[in-house]
């Protein structure tokens, strides 16, 4: 097999196949990163997925897992895996600047998030940093500090965000974990859009510090290849940290001993727009109504059934726009004018925002969980479409001639599960006429992140999920 030839063959495997590969010796964690490297520069220049790749480092650290490797002493279970970290998190060699100008480069910068200090503990090996827009906050990837990031798909369409950087990588072959963040969407639309597995865990399952200016909205979750590779990053990030006050105990048991279990019998809920809430594509309809009878085919007890609840993005940006103008808040007004302008508009809207309309938010909230929580007595998993669109054009934050003002115009099905702080993926599940990936959502009720990763790990299994690689 030709040089270029194994290095590609290499990319496309999973983190999963890599540690395989690795106890049995056909490749090793050096060739790997050479591999994850040299795809991360040749993509690059087209995709924009990172802001910074660290070949030095990342070298150093394949070797010393290729040592322990060789030795039958490898750190943990993803060591010598290639990863990538959205600019949004801490990771200590080098500034989180989360794309913004606002944020100096100096200091000292050497502190990890948990997530990347379990990561680290466990041999992984760190890519580099990847793209986000200012502050992580809007549903599209492009910043004043780093500009535009593409679809690998199409790149004249969006790679979707925050963590559009973290999907685009994995979608292109540029390692096979990436951790990003999920405030209102943010691992699973870039997900959908990419073509990727993306995970938002019960909130407080990872670990968060410091903590995020958008308070418990914020999430950590896998973006990757499949379910069964984000079942493995999850055994490893969900490690408690003592930095977070919010954070959950323990895990009861292995996320990747949970996938086993399939779906046959599983009472699954299904709905295509939320009782009609939501005007969905109809690429998008069909590829996940087909999806769901691949459900229905492996077992499962699939009804079509919509949650209890209206549209609740008043609440949500009442507590979105606050957490924009806290994280701003001590920005002079030079710095105030470098900001992205959609999201200097947002903070100045939530700096007018009382306590009372903090709290008003805060009750939708709690409603909004309980009405989930008795749903979730009926059914153990509700499917919708990720998203009611595909890919659209890159550079803006809603799509043209929408209607929209804001990006939570055109993501309806994925910020209410932020409000309740459920777990809730995107699953690719086939692609729209333009060849633009579809992204199923499958929620459970909070803490059941096992059966989330099980619905779509069996969605792979049966070859159900997953979309042709992207080719750039």
């Amino acid at each position: 097999m030709s040089e270029p030839t194994r290095l590609t063959r290499l990319t496309e495997l999973s983190a999963v196949r890599l540690v395989e590969g690795y106890r049995k010796g056909e490749f090793s964690p050096v060739e790997v990163a050479r591999a994850a490297l040299e795809r991360a520069e040749r993509v690059q220049p087209d995709v924009n997925a990172f802001v910074r790749i660290d070949a030095g480092t990342a070298l150093a650290q394949a070797r010393e897992s290729e040592g322990r490797w060789r030795r039958g002493e490898p750190a943990g279970a993803v060591d010598g895996v290639p990863v990538t970290v959205k600019d949004i998190l801490l990771m200590r060699g080098g500034p989180t600047l989360k794309g913004s100008r606002t944020i100096s480069e100096k200091g000292s910068w050497d502190e990890d998030a948990p997530s990347v200090a379990r990561l680290r503990e466990q041999g992984a090996v760190f890519l580099g940093k990847t793209t986000t827009p200012e502050f992580g906050w809007k549903g599209v990837t492009d910043s004043p500090l780093s500009g535009v990031t593409r679809n690998p798909y199409d790149l004249s369409r969006t790679a979707g965000g925050s963590s559009g950087g973290a999907a685009a990588a994995v979608a292109l072959g540029a390692g096979p974990l990436a951790l990003g963040t999920d405030g209102g969407g943010s691992v699973r639309i870039p997900a959908a859009f990419c073509g990727v597995f993306g995970l938002k865990p019960t909130y407080g399952r990872v670990p968060l510090y410091p903590a995020s200016a958008f308070g418990t909205l914020a999430h950590v979750g896998p973006l990757t290849r499949d379910a069964a590779d984000a079942a493995l990053m999850l055994d490893v990030i969900s490690g408690p940290d003592a930095r977070d006050w919010s954070g959950l105990g323990p895990a009861s048991g292995s996320f990747v001993d949970a996938l086993a279990g399939g779906v046959r019998g599983l009472r699954v809920a299904y709905s295509a727009s939320l009782g009609g809430q939501v005007a969905v594509q109809p690429g998008v309809a069909l590829a996940v109504r087909r999806a769901v009878e691949g459900l229905a085919g492996l077992g499962a007890y699939v009804s079509e059934a919509d949650p209890d609840f209206s549209d609740p993005v008043e609440a949500f940006h009442t507590l979105w726009f606050s957490g924009a103008a806290r994280v701003t808040q001590r920005l002079g007004p030079h710095q105030r004018e470098v900001l992205d302008p959609g999201l200097r508009e947002i903070r100045e809207v939530g700096a007018r925002l009382s306590a009372l309309d903090y709290l008003a938010a805060v009750g939708v909230r709690m409603d909004l969980g309980r009405r989930m929580g008795a749903f979730h007595e009926r059914y153990d998993v509700l499917v919708t479409p990720a998203l009611p669109v595909t890919a659209f054009e890159a550079g803006v934050e809603v799509p043209r001639g929408a209607g929209y003002r804001r990006w939570t115009g055109w993501t309806p099905f994925t910020y209410p599960f932020n409000l309740t702080q459920q777990p809730a993926a995107s699953v690719p599940v086939g692609v729209d006429g333009d060849g633009l990936p579809v992204g199923l959502q499958v929620v459970a009720a909070r803490h059941r992140d096992d059966l989330v990763l099980r619905v779509g790990h069996a969605l792979y299994e049966a070859g159900v999920a997953g979309v042709a690689p992207a080719r750039l």
